[in-house]
């Protein structure tokens, strides 16, 4: 039986590492002013930085953060969509491109920001995929450093799959609006995953309709302790 961990940051190495980082995607769909449901809203968790969008002559409508009614978002989403990978969920707030700004500090061979991004250096990316973890896509970013040795640290593209199971929703959480398709749960205090749904091809996603969450699998864990990266805490998830 396939075993399946929740991936987060190992907040307990903040006091051996200084790393930081002010910083953030250089594109993002805007947000949603639902007429609907009322919601003024974004998600998280849904970034692309491997998605270049400058090709768009449109580029500077994805540079400032804002909620836009449903049509002109729709209109917006739809420029990005031939860019984007074929099955990618594109919701409010969902980012493109470089992780851009400014860091210091010395990090962890595994990072995060702002508990979302795994960040990784290059050797370690390079040491994954030698062992065999699949579907890891490693990005550039565009972090400037106070210090002209800073390390190479590359973005993974974690991108969403598969889904929480119904079963740990609460029964009271209204379903997803049917015009912005907003649904609006707090994450579950244990957390079980649709065992249907996750991907077989793949050592590290996130949950499609939570992707704040990382998930990987035993394999990844098992990788990850053998060649002593820090960084990482796992925790394993149930699959119904």
């Amino acid at each position: 039986m396939r075993r399946f961990f929740w991936v987060r940051e190992d907040k307990a190495l903040r006091a051996k590492y200084s790393g930081d980082v002010d910083g953030w995607h250089k594109w993002a769909l805007p947000g949603v002013s639902c007429h609907d449901c009322g919601a003024n809203w974004s998600d998280v968790g849904y970034e692309y930085p491997a998605v270049d969008l400058s090709r768009l002559p449109e580029h500077r409508e994805f540079e400032r953060a804002r909620p836009e009614p449903i049509p002109e978002f729709a209109r917006l989403r739809e420029l990005v969509r031939p860019l984007a990978p074929p099955h990618a969920l594109l919701p409010p707030g969902t980012g493109f491109g470089p992780l851009t700004g400014r860091a210091s500090g010395q990090f962890a061979r595994i990072s995060w920001v702002a508990g979302l991004k795994p960040l990784v250096q290059r050797d370690v990316l390079d040491a994954l995929v030698a062992e065999r973890v699949r579907g890891l896509l490693g990005c550039p970013t565009e972090l400037r450093f106070r210090s002209k040795n800073g390390p190479d640290l590359l973005e993974l593209q974690v991108e969403p799959h598969g889904r929480l199971h119904p079963d740990c929703i609460p029964p009271e959480v209204p379903p997803p609006c049917p015009t912005c398709g907003r649904h609006g749960f707090s994450r579950p205090e244990d957390p079980i995953l649709d065992a249907a749904s996750l991907p077989s091809e793949l050592d590290l996603f996130r949950v499609g309709n939570f992707a704040s969450m990382v998930i990987g699998t035993e394999h990844f864990r098992e990788t990850v302790s053998r060649l002593g990266l820090d960084g990482l805490i796992f925790r394993e998830l149930p699959t119904r």
